[in-house]
């Protein structure tokens, strides 16, 4: 009786760490930006990772800055990120592995249909200038984003200081809020091409700068290492990664916003590489 009372007591303890480590390994945690979440992209997405492997995925969205402290905390299993030297810089300081080319759009200036700084047409820099000398309302994220990152590199490139100038904006803010009170203020923004799309029809806002290669915007998909972080989800990371660089994840990418607005939102380039890209 001790015996079999003994392999009850074994066979219970397993089926109790199996189902434990069942739940444990399904949960998700990804930190993505806020444009893949303001653009609709990982309403699609997710819910199709989910159906085909299982995981239950907890979604953070903010911007890259604070993705990648979130990721260097060890609060992430996987993020989603379009901040190239910024996530470069992680990877050397040994927080995140695999890092892996997943798609792109382009950074467009937006502003007011009438145009009071004139930048229509103009390139990055010559529109900034116009910006900075008309003291034409500015409205940054101001929140150490990808987004952001690329908008100070423009103004360096313009060899420009907007800091505390009365008309430069920052809200600290997501992509889709920030674009909703450059429309307020009839202010001009840098924005992704896809999130801009995503809320043309709620902001009375329009694309006055765009095509040049500065303004190209890159996305990766890192996983946190696991040799800092050895709770991390790396099945699950893997998993996630695997997914969208997948061919069934890749034509996910390439068709979203196509029906609805005539064009794609992001283009998908798993089979690219880094320096095909400029990077």
């Amino acid at each position: 009786m001790k015996n079999v009372f003994a392999v009850l007591l074994v066979v219970l303890f397993g089926l109790t760490s199996c189902n434990t480590t069942s739940s444990q390994n399904t949960n998700l945690l990804l930190v993505s930006t806020t444009s893949t979440q303001d653009s609709g992209l990982l309403d699609v997405l997710l819910p199709a990772f989910s159906e085909k492997t299982g995981y239950n995925v907890q979604l953070v969205a903010v911007g890259s800055g604070q993705g990648l402290k979130i990721g260097e905390e060890g609060n992430a299993d996987v993020i989603l990120l379009h901040s190239p030297a910024a996530e470069k810089e992680f990877i050397a300081n040994g927080f995140g592995i695999d890092r892996r080319l997943v798609m792109h759009n382009d950074f467009v200036i937006v502003g007011p249909p009438s145009d009071p700084a004139q930048i229509r047409g103009k390139s990055p820099v010559e529109a900034l200038e116009e910006i900075f000398a008309s003291r034409g309302t500015f409205v940054s994220r101001g929140d150490e984003s990808g987004t952001h990152v690329k908008e100070l590199a423009l103004w360096k490139n313009a060899k420009l200081d907007p800091t505390g100038q009365d008309w430069y904006l920052e809200t600290g803010q997501g992509q889709g809020a920030t674009l909703s009170i450059a429309s307020e203020k009839s202010g001009y923004a840098l924005t992704d091409r896809g999130t801009f799309l995503a809320y043309k029809s709620n902001v009375g806002l329009e694309v006055l700068v765009e095509g040049d290669p500065f303004l190209l915007n890159v996305y990766h998909v890192i996983t946190v290492n696991p040799e800092k972080w050895p709770n991390i989800n790396l099945e699950g990371a893997k998993a996630f990664a695997d997914f969208i660089t997948s061919p069934e994840g890749q034509q996910i990418i390439a068709e979203f916003g196509v029906d609805k607005y005539g064009q794609p939102l992001f283009f998908p380039d798993a089979d690219k590489t880094d320096e095909e890209l400029g990077l």
